[in-house]
Parts: C-alpha cells; structure tokens; sequence
C-alpha cells in the first residue's frame, strides 16, 4: 500500500464538495488527474469511496469511516509538524540547568529564569543544585546542558564563560567587634575561628576562598566544616564564627549577621556560565544562555 498525504488531501477535497469540478478547482488542479488519483487511491485502499453518477457523488459506508480518518491523520501530521517546530524554536522541550547554591542569589540569574519562564511556559525547566566540581561529569555526557559554577579547573571538553565577578564579603556576627568596622582584612578574619565548607563537598568557593587566603600567606582556622552555604549563615547567626562568601548572599538578612567588605581588591570570586564544546546544544538552552548573557550585560 503506498498511500501518500496527497491523496488524503485530494479524497477530503472530493468529500467535502462532492463534486470533482469544484474539488479540483480547490486544489489547484484539473479534473482528469483527480479522478484518476481517486480511482488509485481506492485500489490501494479496496473498497469502493465515492458513488458516482452522471449528476452526483456520494459517500458510501467506507468513504465517510476514511474521510474521518483521512481528517484524523491530517491533524495528528500536521500537530506533529508544529510540535516540532515549537522544539526547533525553542518553544517546547526541557532544559537541564545545574547551579551551585550560590547562583539563585544572582539578581541576573533569578530574573532569567523568571522572564524564561513567562516567555515559554512550554519548557520544562529541569534544576539541580549541584556543586561546582560535581557538574563537570553531567555537563559531558549530556545529564546537564547549562551549569552555572564558581571558576574552577575545567577540562578541554568544556566552555565558559564568566558572568559575573562580585565581592567576596565578611560574614560577622552582629555583636563582635568586627561588625562595627567599615571594613575587614583578611589577615583579621583569618584570626577568627571560622565557619567553612567541607573541603570534600566540592563546591568551587572552598578552593576559591582558601585560595585567596593562601596568597596573602594566612590560614584560617576552621573550627566547623559544613556541606552548604545556608549552614554557613545560620552557623555565623548563632555566633560560632566568621566567614566568607559571595556578595550574592547578601540578599539574605538575618538580624544576627552583619556583611562587611574586605580591604583586599582582589577579593573576588566569579560565576561562570559552562557547557560542552562536543554537544549541540538546544534552541532552549541557546536562548537561555543569550537571555542570561544580556541581563548580566544589561
């Protein structure tokens, strides 16, 4: 059986109009072909479509069950045509986003995902909070599209590029004295029992934070080790340290806590935005990546 969308399209026409003169004037034919691709068409088929006379056309039994189907399966290629598109078009599908913790606290970041939201309701977007060092493998094999991490040593596979630099404040109980400055040294924090990450979580401000503190010669002494930046905060709350992190994370206020910059100009940590040189990527996750690019620039 060799059906093709044109002879649906050609029998609707006839069934519709029941007349092959106006069918073929509709579709921009003669008639000869057309009754010709009728005939073909119920050979193909086996049964009798059309009752024809000298003065009329009819549907028989077998043609009205074809014509709902023909009409079904014009819709159905045609919706899958759209679908499609709307995929192509980055109007539809999934997009896969890693992001350290620190990312929502980005203004250009949380307004992205907001604005992307409202513009295509239709992707789903998929978010894992994942630290830096853990979205390098997923990023790979295709798990992740996007990442958004702090600078980190990254393999050849993978492209970045920054999106953010930002301050990297104190973090400082309200009631220590260190609060009251306009401003911190390092060498005054590292004097300071300090709150920090565990150095086998993987986040990319451990080895960032650390970093900067290994070039002006200072090691801090870290009296605790948790997993995520919100233990950080709540631990500096409750007057067990101090710490540093992000001027990101400034947008959460505590009563207890007192952010306060660091004299060092080279205090800075940045965002990067990341994805895998070897893979193409979605028009979703194009337009993302353009959308968050603009917002940070803008």
């Amino acid at each position: 059986m060799n059906i093709e969308l044109r002879h649906l399209r050609y029998f609707i026409a006839v069934a519709e109009e029941l007349h092959f003169g106006h069918a073929a004037a509709r579709l921009n034919i003669s008639q000869p072909p057309l009754s010709q691709q009728i005939q073909i068409l119920e050979q193909q088929i086996g049964a009798k479509l059309l009752a024809r006379t000298n003065r009329s056309v009819s549907l028989t039994p077998a043609g009205r069950q074809f014509l709902a189907d023909s009409r079904q399966i014009l819709s159905q290629v045609e919706e899958a045509a759209a679908r499609a598109a709307r995929l192509h078009q980055g109007e539809t599908g999934e997009l896969r986003i890693g992001f350290t913790s620190s990312a929502p606290f980005i203004k250009a970041v949380s307004d992205t995902l907001s604005s992307f939201r409202q513009l295509y309701p239709d992707v789903h977007i998929q978010t894992r909070e994942i630290n830096t060092r853990e979205q390098i493998a997923p990023l790979n094999d295709g798990g992740l599209e996007l990442g958004l991490m702090r600078n980190t040593p990254l393999p050849d596979t993978l492209a970045w590029e920054v999106i953010l630099r930002e301050p990297l404040l104190a973090m400082i109980h309200r009631n220590h004295p260190l609060a009251a400055q306009p401003g911190v040294s390092l060498e005054e924090l590292a004097r300071e029992p300090f709150v920090f990450f565990d150095p086998h979580v993987g986040t990319g401000l451990y080895d960032d934070i650390l970093g900067l503190l290994r070039r002006y010669n200072l090691t801090p002494t870290i009296t605790q080790e948790v997993g995520e930046a919100m233990t950080i905060v709540g631990l500096v709350a409750a007057g067990l340290g101090v710490s540093i992190l992000p001027a990101s994370f400034r947008r959460v206020q505590l009563n207890e806590i007192r952010w306060v910059p660091i004299l060092e100009a080279d205090a800075i940590s940045e965002m990067w935005l990341v994805w895998a040189k070897h893979r193409e990527q979605g028009t979703a996750a194009q337009r993302f990546k353009q959308k968050l690019i603009s917002a940070v620039n803008g």
